[in-house]
Protein backbone atom coordinates (compact mmCIF):
# COMPACT_ATOMS: atom_id res chain seq x y z
CA UNK A 1 0.00 0.00 0.00
CA UNK A 2 1.03 3.41 -0.44
CA UNK A 3 -0.04 4.89 2.57
CA UNK A 4 -0.12 9.29 3.33
CA UNK A 5 0.43 10.27 7.56
CA UNK A 6 0.48 13.67 8.35
CA UNK A 7 2.39 14.67 11.42
CA UNK A 8 4.50 12.30 10.95
CA UNK A 9 7.42 13.94 12.52
CA UNK A 10 7.15 12.49 16.09
CA UNK A 11 4.43 10.38 18.29
CA UNK A 12 1.81 8.52 16.95
CA UNK A 13 2.74 9.62 13.19
CA UNK A 14 6.34 8.64 13.61
CA UNK A 15 5.26 5.68 14.79
CA UNK A 16 2.56 4.93 12.29
CA UNK A 17 5.14 5.51 9.76
CA UNK A 18 7.29 3.25 11.07
CA UNK A 19 5.32 0.46 11.37
CA UNK A 20 4.08 0.70 7.74
CA UNK A 21 7.42 0.78 7.17
CA UNK A 22 8.33 -2.42 8.68
CA UNK A 23 5.17 -3.91 6.85
CA UNK A 24 6.63 -3.31 3.27
CA UNK A 25 4.11 -0.25 2.66
CA UNK A 26 5.35 2.60 1.06
CA UNK A 27 5.15 5.67 3.47
CA UNK A 28 4.13 9.65 2.56
CA UNK A 29 5.43 11.51 5.49
CA UNK A 30 3.93 14.29 5.97
CA UNK A 31 6.30 16.49 8.02
CA UNK A 32 6.35 20.31 9.26
CA UNK A 33 10.23 20.33 9.39
CA UNK A 34 12.13 18.47 6.59
CA UNK A 35 15.41 18.41 8.05
CA UNK A 36 14.56 17.77 11.96
CA UNK A 37 12.26 14.47 10.45
CA UNK A 38 15.13 13.24 8.65
CA UNK A 39 17.34 13.49 11.14
CA UNK A 40 15.23 11.15 13.31
CA UNK A 41 13.98 8.85 10.83
CA UNK A 42 17.69 8.68 10.10
CA UNK A 43 18.61 6.61 13.26
CA UNK A 44 16.30 3.76 10.89
CA UNK A 45 17.88 1.04 9.21
CA UNK A 46 18.73 1.68 5.43
CA UNK A 47 16.56 -0.79 4.21
CA UNK A 48 13.50 0.49 6.23
CA UNK A 49 14.31 4.20 5.79
CA UNK A 50 14.14 3.65 2.02
CA UNK A 51 10.34 2.83 1.99
CA UNK A 52 9.91 5.85 3.58
CA UNK A 53 9.50 9.64 1.87
CA UNK A 54 9.11 12.91 3.37
CA UNK A 55 7.45 15.87 2.34
CA UNK A 56 6.80 18.94 3.69
CA UNK A 57 3.51 19.48 4.57
CA UNK A 58 1.85 21.98 6.91
CA UNK A 59 -2.26 21.08 6.71
CA UNK A 60 -3.08 24.65 7.63
CA UNK A 61 -1.42 25.64 4.24
CA UNK A 62 -3.39 25.21 1.03
CA UNK A 63 0.05 25.50 -1.33
CA UNK A 64 1.40 22.98 0.86
CA UNK A 65 -1.23 20.83 0.49
CA UNK A 66 -1.74 21.32 -3.29
CA UNK A 67 2.42 20.87 -3.74
CA UNK A 68 1.75 17.40 -2.03
CA UNK A 69 -1.30 16.69 -4.26
CA UNK A 70 0.48 17.58 -7.13
CA UNK A 71 3.54 15.10 -6.65
CA UNK A 72 1.28 12.25 -6.34
CA UNK A 73 -0.45 12.57 -8.68
CA UNK A 74 2.27 12.65 -10.62
CA UNK A 75 3.68 9.32 -9.96
CA UNK A 76 0.15 7.94 -11.35
CA UNK A 77 -0.10 5.58 -8.81
CA UNK A 78 -2.89 5.36 -6.09
CA UNK A 79 -2.92 6.36 -2.59
CA UNK A 80 -4.38 3.10 -1.10
CA UNK A 81 -4.53 5.15 2.88
CA UNK A 82 -4.67 8.22 4.25
CA UNK A 83 -4.15 9.20 7.56
CA UNK A 84 -5.06 12.79 8.87
CA UNK A 85 -2.99 12.66 12.47
CA UNK A 86 -1.75 16.17 12.17
CA UNK A 87 -3.11 18.19 15.47
CA UNK A 88 -2.95 20.47 17.98
CA UNK A 89 -3.69 20.83 21.41
CA UNK A 90 -3.99 24.58 22.78
CA UNK A 91 -5.84 26.65 25.92
CA UNK A 92 -6.50 23.44 27.29
CA UNK A 93 -5.97 25.35 31.08
CA UNK A 94 -8.71 27.77 30.02
CA UNK A 95 -12.57 27.80 31.54
CA UNK A 96 -15.53 29.52 28.76
CA UNK A 97 -14.73 32.55 30.21
CA UNK A 98 -11.11 33.07 29.50
CA UNK A 99 -10.75 30.60 26.13
CA UNK A 100 -9.21 32.32 23.28
CA UNK A 101 -11.18 32.47 20.16
CA UNK A 102 -7.90 32.11 18.42
CA UNK A 103 -6.92 29.48 20.52
CA UNK A 104 -10.28 28.12 18.80
CA UNK A 105 -9.71 29.37 15.52
CA UNK A 106 -6.38 27.49 15.36
CA UNK A 107 -7.28 24.39 16.36
CA UNK A 108 -10.45 24.17 14.18
CA UNK A 109 -7.90 25.32 11.38
CA UNK A 110 -5.43 22.51 12.16
CA UNK A 111 -7.48 19.68 13.49
CA UNK A 112 -10.70 19.44 11.47
CA UNK A 113 -10.00 21.97 8.08
CA UNK A 114 -6.62 21.05 7.61
CA UNK A 115 -8.13 16.77 7.15
CA UNK A 116 -11.18 17.95 5.14
CA UNK A 117 -8.16 19.60 3.03
CA UNK A 118 -6.22 16.42 2.44
CA UNK A 119 -9.46 14.55 1.79
CA UNK A 120 -10.39 16.94 -0.96
CA UNK A 121 -6.87 17.03 -2.48
CA UNK A 122 -5.96 13.21 -1.93
CA UNK A 123 -9.55 11.73 -3.33
CA UNK A 124 -8.92 11.60 -6.91
CA UNK A 125 -6.29 9.08 -6.34
CA UNK A 126 -7.65 7.46 -3.31
CA UNK A 127 -10.46 6.37 -5.66
CA UNK A 128 -8.40 4.51 -7.84
CA UNK A 129 -6.90 2.05 -4.87
CA UNK A 130 -8.49 -1.18 -4.90
CA UNK A 131 -9.39 -1.03 -0.53
CA UNK A 132 -8.98 2.76 -0.02
CA UNK A 133 -9.11 3.70 3.31
CA UNK A 134 -9.26 7.57 5.34
CA UNK A 135 -8.61 7.12 8.94
CA UNK A 136 -8.91 10.43 10.99
CA UNK A 137 -7.43 10.49 14.61
CA UNK A 138 -9.80 11.86 17.20
CA UNK A 139 -10.21 11.18 20.52
CA UNK A 140 -12.67 10.46 23.01
CA UNK A 141 -12.09 14.25 24.40
CA UNK A 142 -14.65 14.74 21.46
CA UNK A 143 -17.48 12.51 22.52
CA UNK A 144 -20.58 13.79 23.89
CA UNK A 145 -20.55 10.25 26.09
CA UNK A 146 -17.59 11.33 27.89
CA UNK A 147 -17.56 15.05 27.58
CA UNK A 148 -16.16 16.99 30.70
CA UNK A 149 -15.46 20.82 31.43
CA UNK A 150 -12.60 22.66 29.94
CA UNK A 151 -10.50 21.66 26.92
CA UNK A 152 -12.70 23.68 24.42
CA UNK A 153 -11.03 24.18 21.36
CA UNK A 154 -9.37 20.37 21.67
CA UNK A 155 -12.84 18.82 22.14
CA UNK A 156 -14.55 20.72 19.68
CA UNK A 157 -12.35 20.04 16.93
CA UNK A 158 -12.17 16.95 17.93
CA UNK A 159 -15.78 16.32 18.14
CA UNK A 160 -16.47 18.04 14.50
CA UNK A 161 -13.61 15.84 12.98
CA UNK A 162 -15.63 12.63 14.43
CA UNK A 163 -18.96 14.12 12.76
CA UNK A 164 -17.18 14.39 9.52
CA UNK A 165 -15.99 10.91 9.33
CA UNK A 166 -19.01 9.85 10.31
CA UNK A 167 -20.75 11.79 7.25
CA UNK A 168 -17.52 10.73 5.01
CA UNK A 169 -18.47 7.27 5.87
CA UNK A 170 -22.36 7.43 4.50
CA UNK A 171 -20.90 9.14 1.21
CA UNK A 172 -17.78 6.73 0.56
CA UNK A 173 -18.29 3.48 2.12
CA UNK A 174 -21.04 2.39 -0.79
CA UNK A 175 -17.87 3.36 -2.77
CA UNK A 176 -15.48 0.61 -1.35
CA UNK A 177 -14.35 2.57 1.23
CA UNK A 178 -12.86 1.94 4.70
CA UNK A 179 -13.82 5.52 6.61
CA UNK A 180 -13.29 5.86 10.31
CA UNK A 181 -12.39 8.05 13.01
CA UNK A 182 -10.01 6.70 15.88
CA UNK A 183 -9.66 7.72 19.52
CA UNK A 184 -5.83 5.98 20.03
CA UNK A 185 -5.74 6.25 23.60
CA UNK A 186 -3.74 8.15 25.87
CA UNK A 187 -0.28 7.95 24.68
CA UNK A 188 2.89 8.78 25.89
CA UNK A 189 3.89 11.49 23.35
CA UNK A 190 4.92 15.04 23.55
CA UNK A 191 1.04 16.04 23.61
CA UNK A 192 0.01 13.23 25.90
CA UNK A 193 3.31 13.66 28.31
CA UNK A 194 4.98 11.11 30.30
CA UNK A 195 2.41 10.25 32.59
CA UNK A 196 0.84 8.39 30.09
CA UNK A 197 -0.08 5.13 29.73
CA UNK A 198 0.05 4.00 26.22
CA UNK A 199 2.41 2.75 24.27
CA UNK A 200 2.10 4.64 20.36
CA UNK A 201 4.31 2.32 18.70
CA UNK A 202 1.53 -0.84 20.07
CA UNK A 203 -1.04 1.77 19.08
CA UNK A 204 0.52 1.91 15.66
CA UNK A 205 0.84 -2.08 15.34
CA UNK A 206 -2.66 -2.09 15.64
CA UNK A 207 -3.89 0.86 13.36
CA UNK A 208 -1.70 -0.55 10.42
CA UNK A 209 -3.62 -3.72 10.85
CA UNK A 210 -6.62 -1.80 10.59
CA UNK A 211 -5.61 -0.05 7.54
CA UNK A 212 -4.52 -3.59 5.79
CA UNK A 213 -8.03 -4.75 7.02
CA UNK A 214 -6.55 -7.90 8.83
CA UNK A 215 -8.00 -6.70 12.01
CA UNK A 216 -11.42 -7.10 12.59
CA UNK A 217 -13.66 -4.11 13.22
CA UNK A 218 -16.60 -4.36 16.07
CA UNK A 219 -18.71 -1.82 14.47
CA UNK A 220 -22.32 -1.84 14.49
CA UNK A 221 -23.45 1.97 14.48
CA UNK A 222 -21.14 4.26 13.25
CA UNK A 223 -17.33 4.54 12.63
CA UNK A 224 -15.64 5.93 15.62
CA UNK A 225 -13.68 3.07 17.61
CA UNK A 226 -10.14 2.51 19.62
CA UNK A 227 -7.05 1.08 18.10
CA UNK A 228 -8.56 -2.44 18.47
CA UNK A 229 -11.46 -1.71 16.09
CA UNK A 230 -14.08 -1.19 18.94
CA UNK A 231 -16.89 0.98 19.07
CA UNK A 232 -16.25 3.80 20.93
CA UNK A 233 -19.71 5.60 22.67
CA UNK A 234 -19.95 8.85 20.48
Amino acid sequence: MRIVITGASRGLGYELAVVAAKRGHHVIAGVRDKAAAEARYGKLDDSLRAQIAFVELDVTSDESIERLAAGLSESGSPVDALVNNAAILLGRDHDIESMSFNDLAESFETNLFGPIKMIQALLPMLRTASMPSIMNISSEAGAYAGVYAGDYPYGLSKSALTYLSEKLRKELEPQGFQVLAIHPGWMKTDMGGEQAPGDPAQTAEQLVGILERVRPLKVKQHGFVDSAGREMEI
